[in-house]
């Protein structure tokens, strides 16, 4: 479990550098950004070494550009995101985001250099949802393939899942959500997302 995230904790912050054209492929996009965010954080020395202020910016500023959280934090939630009002909904995507946010700049510490190995892409050129595949290739082990989901819409492809050696990102959280909700409704779920991202927001 502690490799899967720190695999998906990767993946998200292979994103840190938007493209501006809208009509990027998405295995282009993909590929491209990877690239460039590798090559940033091997030569930033505050980037290596897990400088947190730096890493919070870098995502804030140039990550959520790629990723759809509304979609994400309406699939992690199931069910009950019907059961959300808009006021909640709006504050459920806030504080998944935040604390998606967080927890990647606390683990990008852990980041070690990995080859990459950037899959064809499978799909029609009249295809809106695809699934763009990268296989992380780790010495003495076997590699683990990065399944991005992804749909197009009028500001380019957007992720709204990463699917990790097979175990979607969005949905490890769903079970955890399901429970909180369960036992403490959906404004508990928000309370104690805030609580989780003030604890994450207070470490060094």
């Amino acid at each position: 479990m502690k490799q899967t995230a720190l695999l998906a904790i990767t993946s998200f912050l292979f994103w840190a550098t938007p493209l501006a054209a809208q009509d990027v492929a998405p295995d282009v996009l993909v590929k491209t950004v990877t690239l460039e965010v590798v090559d940033l954080i091997a030569k930033d020395r505050e980037l290596k070494a897990g400088g947190r202020a730096k890493l919070v910016q870098v995502i804030e500023q140039k990550v959520l550009p790629h990723f759809n959280f509304t979609a994400m934090a309406a699939l992690a939630m199931g069910q009950n995101w019907g059961k959300a009002s808009p006021e909640q909904r709006k504050r459920l995507t806030e504080e998944f985001r935040t604390l998606l946010v967080r927890t990647y700049a606390s683990a990008l510490a852990a980041y070690s250099e990995q080859k990459l190995d950037f899959r064809p892409l499978r799909a029609k050129a009249t295809d809106t949802d695809v699934t763009v595949s990268v296989r992380v290739l780790q010495p003495g082990a076997q590699a683990v393939t990065l399944d991005y989901s992804m749909e197009k819409t009028a500001n380019g492809w957007k992720c709204y899942d990463v699917m990790v050696g097979g175990v979607s990102l969005v949905a490890n959280y769903r079970t955890e959500f399901a429970n909180t909700v369960r036992a403490s409704g959906i404004d508990g779920l928000i309370k104690d997302l805030g609580t989780k991202n003030r604890s994450l927001a207070d470490k060094k």
